[in-house]
């Protein structure tokens, strides 16, 4: 399917009506599997949705990426969509989307954590303790707060005012 998306970006109308045709038939066996038998939101309205804005959003796909994901996501969000609109519940099995999820990558944790203990050391003691806390300890702002003896404004002001300085010296406007 990658190989006619691009065919089809770069003018070619047969590779276009190929893509969709095989994309027509993915959508549906996904889209009816999700829902199942017994279901108020009918299949092909959504397969027809998921159609329309494939081709509305055809120039995000990132041509070096997989395409599979980038269709089966734009399904799922219109399966979603049709589901909310007719107050209908699905539940989707993680394991069916093990293939999609990305694996942890455990040869770059340590470099990261260097460059993360780096950039936080230029910060001013509290906003330090602050953002260590929460971003990288994974601490709510209540617990901080009873952990470092202070206010939870105080917390959450340092912690803001730490973020903002780390976006500011990376480039980033807040």
């Amino acid at each position: 399917m990658a190989n006619l998306m691009r065919a089809a970006l770069a003018g070619d109308e047969g590779a276009y009506a190929d893509f969709l045709r095989h994309g027509t038939v993915a959508a549906r066996r996904v889209i009816t599997y999700r829902l199942g038998r017994a279901s108020a939101v009918a299949p092909e309205d959504v397969v027809q949705e998921t159609l329309l804005a494939v081709h509305l959003k055809r120039h995000t796909w990132r041509q070096s990426e997989p395409i599979l994901p980038w269709f089966l996501s734009i399904a799922r969000h219109k399966l979603v969509d049709a589901c909310r609109r007719q107050r209908v519940r699905i539940s989707v099995p993680i394991d069916d989307l093990a293939e999609f999820l990305a694996a942890p990558d455990a040869t770059d944790s340590g470099a990261d954590n260097q460059h993360i203990e780096r950039a936080v050391e230029g910060l001013s003691e509290a906003q330090r303790k602050v953002v260590r806390s929460i971003a990288i300890e994974g601490r709510t702002i209540r617990e901080t707060a009873a952990a470092l003896a202070m206010k939870e404004g105080t917390v959450r002001v340092a912690f803001h005012r730490g973020l903002s300085a780390l976006s500011q010296r990376f480039g980033r406007q807040t």
